[in-house]
């Protein structure tokens, strides 16, 4: 049952719980790795992403514990153990422990990460920016090895933006000798999260939020408990699905603060959103032209993540529109599947051209990559007839369930 059942032309109602970010959850687990003793993190999403993450941290001799959406993370066994390739061959984010276990134990050696199949995202700008905290990398074709006898802060000036360098460079440099200073940082509230959870273990870092951290290394950081904020990315996917469906649902717990370029383009295709304090009520079906088309980009731009989720929002509100991919070169990977269902799109480039006016029927389709996946399944909800998603498995790499929370907001969906 690797799949998703959907009965669409239903309109949308009820609430939901937003989950705990995956984005945030992965760095966090990892920088448990700096601390000698027993770290609590709350509200970890049960997620394929987190569990890969938590058998990562097992190979290397911490033990876990979880309970309820609580994860116990026991670093004062780590050891120097293999990590299984399956998982890190399966999970971008793995990429993180470097940093993390350089700090600690001065030695790592890792398979290349793997992932979603969205765009190249070389690690070679890890690897350069840790060779300037004085890191010895030896590259062979499926594996490195990386080692440091103490890390020592520099200024880490970065040719573009990247949230994944910025992590690793956050992680190696609290531990280490001097000042770091790393810039353009990424602003992303998971990086905001991972920096407030190694302040709250003793590390000095000034400027989270901003463009420009400043890190002065410490000897030690001590155990902490520590709330992970909500997923911006999933409480924009199910905004998307009331986009496309129609009807009125309530997102308890949806990060709105966070949520600010995603919130003004669903008013721009005619949603009717309203804050309250604890969470973001959804009305209405898109119907309206999206002028300008959109552009994704770093934050605090539009979200990469939900550009293939509004996507669908396009081809469903009978409006032409364009949008533009500035992050990822291979975001377009859902196109050929929306196309199955009667959708019109062309892509050109960086762009993809959306025709309006035709109407989306179910068929079989299947999932290549985690958020095209999501989209596939709301494309479905408002698409005629029934429809099955295939390749489950990467939608539940960042997201609990789909299949109920979307029961839970009125949808008719199941497992297939």
């Amino acid at each position: 049952m690797d799949a998703v059942r959907i009965y669409g032309g239903k309109s949308l109602s009820g609430q939901t719980k937003i989950q705990g970010s995956k984005n945030a959850s992965l760095p966090i687990l990892a920088a448990t790795l700096l601390t000698d003793g027993i770290c609590e993190i709350e509200n970890c999403p049960d997620i394929a992403d987190v569990y890969h993450m938590l058998r990562l941290l097992r190979s290397l001799g911490c033990q876990i514990e979880r309970r309820g959406d609580v994860i116990r993370v026991d670093t004062t066994r780590l050891s120097e153990c293999d990590m299984p390739a399956d998982s890190v061959g399966v999970m971008r984010s793995s990429i993180m422990l470097l940093g993390a276990l350089l700090a600690r134990t001065g030695e790592v050696s890792m398979e290349y990460p793997g992932g979603c199949v969205i765009g190249k995202r070389p690690i070679d700008l890890h690897l350069y920016a840790l060779r300037r905290m004085g890191v010895e990398i030896e590259e062979g074709e499926t594996a490195f090895c990386a080692k440091a006898s103490r890390l020592v802060g520099t200024v880490q000036e970065l040719p573009f933006v990247s949230v994944g360098v910025t992590e690793n460079l956050i992680l190696a440099a609290v531990l280490a000798s001097g000042e770091t200073v790393i810039h353009p940082a990424a602003r992303e509230p998971e990086i905001q999260a991972l920096c407030e959870f190694l302040i709250c273990a003793g590390a000095k870092i000034a400027g989270a939020g901003t463009d420009r951290l400043v890190i002065e290394g410490v000897e030690k950081l001590h155990p902490t408990r520590f709330r992970v904020p909500a997923d911006r990315i999933v409480a924009g996917t199910y905004l998307t699905a009331c986009l496309c469906a129609g009807g009125r649902v309530f997102l308890q717990d949806a990060p709105c603060a966070h949520m600010e370029s995603v919130i003004a383009c669903a008013e721009r295709f005619g949603a009717r959103l309203g804050r309250e304090t604890d969470g973001l009520l959804v009305e209405g079906r898109a119907d309206r032209r999206l002028e300008g088309g959109l552009t994704t980009a770093v934050y605090p731009g539009f979200p990469t993540d939900l550009q293939s989720l509004f996507m669908v929002v396009m081809a469903v509100s009978g409006q032409d529109g364009f949008i533009e991919e500035d992050v990822f070169e291979n975001r377009f990977r859902i196109v050929p599947e929306l196309v199955k269902m009667g959708a019109c799109i062309q892509i050109a480039g960086t762009k993809a051209y959306i025709r309006g006016g035709h109407s989306l029927h179910n068929t079989i389709v299947e999932a290549q990559e985690l958020r095209g996946g999501a989209a596939l399944v709301v494309a479905a909800l408002a698409a005629e007839g029934t429809g099955i998603v295939k390749n489950r498995h990467f939608i539940d790499r960042g997201y609990e369930d789909i299949t109920l929370r979307l029961r839970e907001l009125g949808a008719a969906v199941e497992l297939a």
